[in-house]
């Protein structure tokens, strides 16, 4: 039986998603929902979708390595 790959986050950054949860319930409550669920089930990384099979699945072009990343953060 394969083990799942699951990141948990520690009580104390459970709570900081939790109180950013509620900072953002009447805001979006979409957000807050995602933000609760994280602190309390982790993330299962078996399930991560990679960006390049997000983009694809979009039908937009791969990254090009070469092109400039100045607006990147």
């Amino acid at each position: 039986m394969e083990a799942s790959m699951r990141i948990v986050f520690d009580p104390a950054e459970q709570e900081a998603l939790r109180a950013d949860a509620r900072e953002m319930a009447d805001g979006d409550p979409r957000i807050a929902y995602v933000l609760e669920r994280l602190a309390g089930e982790g993330v299962d990384l078996d399930a991560v979708t990679s960006w390049e099979e997000l983009r694809e699945k979009l039908g937009q072009p791969p990254i090009d390595e070469s092109a400039p990343t100045s607006h990147i953060a």
